[in-house]
């Protein structure tokens, strides 16, 4: 998914009204029946009301047009999930037929790596392998690093600029000066939804804020995407941490995020872009 045309360029002060309207609000709505929660919609008085309870605006400052554009933004934000990203959301069983699929037909060099889980839980981290195996067959014999084991750097002319913060899944074409990074959430299996979920948001944030960082100031431009799956998880009990997800592509801390079986048509063509 892309930014939704409009909202690229759109300062901290409107996405900070987002947030605060958000929490304040609620991402969601239980339904009637059976307790299930659906992304809710949001009027235009509603978000008068909120602002002015927040101590934030007196009313007669509250600027018609901000509002509106605010009311626009978190309508569409429930709707692009709701009609894209939650049909593209796999489960365990999907994921783990389209990496055994791939990996006969495509019989990939690339690593493969296991997920972090004991026992019964442990398998391959399936969507890594996807991405590693769809990577490597868009670069047609170039390299990248298919498991980074450190941090990336960006040095110029012999001198270190930045070291980023976190291990990436990915980078091309090396960690070294990546043209671009990857980072994949993958929760398959999980039967709670736990903070750790939370905490892959922030880290998420928190890269690509190094990321325009290191942009206005030395003006590099690395390339930081992010790939999610897992219906449970963030369908099921994460729904207000896809909004946050959404948000943060709008505001530019993320180039572009993949949801579930996204990556098997688009990801090929963001790789085939790279130089």
């Amino acid at each position: 998914m892309l930014p939704l045309p409009g909202y690229e360029s759109l300062d901290r002060s409107f996405w900070a009204h987002v947030k605060l309207l958000s929490e304040q609000l609620g991402y969601s709505l239980r339904t009637p029946k059976g307790g299930t929660k659906e992304l809710r919609r949001y009027e235009e008085a509603e978000l008068v009301a909120c602002l002015r309870e927040a101590a934030i605006y007196e009313e007669a400052r509250i600027s018609s047009d901000l509002v509106r554009g605010l009311c626009t933004y978190l309508n569409k934000r429930a709707e692009v999930l709701e009609q894209s990203v939650a049909p593209s959301l796999m489960d365990r069983g999907e994921a783990s037929e389209i990496f055994d699929r791939l990996r006969r037909e495509l019989r990939p060099k690339c690593q493969l790596p296991m997920n972090k889980q004991k026992g019964e839980k442990r398998h391959h981290a399936y969507m890594v392998g996807i991405v590693n195996m769809l990577t490597e067959q868009a670069l047609g014999g170039r390299t990248f690093d298919d498991n980074p084991r450190g941090l990336s750097v960006v040095a110029h002319e012999g001198r270190l600029l930045r070291t980023f913060s976190r291990w990436m899944d990915g980078a091309y074409p090396s960690r070294k000066d990546p043209h671009a990074i990857w980072e994949v959430k993958e929760y398959y299996g999980t039967t709670t939804f736990g903070s750790r979920v939370a905490d892959g948001v922030y880290e998420t944030m928190l890269d690509g804020e190094e990321c325009a960082e290191l942009e206005r100031s030395h003006g590099k431009k690395v390339h930081h995407y992010l790939i999610v799956d897992d219906r449970f998880t963030w369908w099921d009990c994460g729904r207000s941490y896809l909004c946050r997800i959404i948000d943060a592509l709008h505001i530019g801390l993320v180039d572009e995020v993949l949801f579930g079986r996204e990556v098997l048509s688009r990801w090929p063509e963001i790789v085939k872009t790279w130089p």
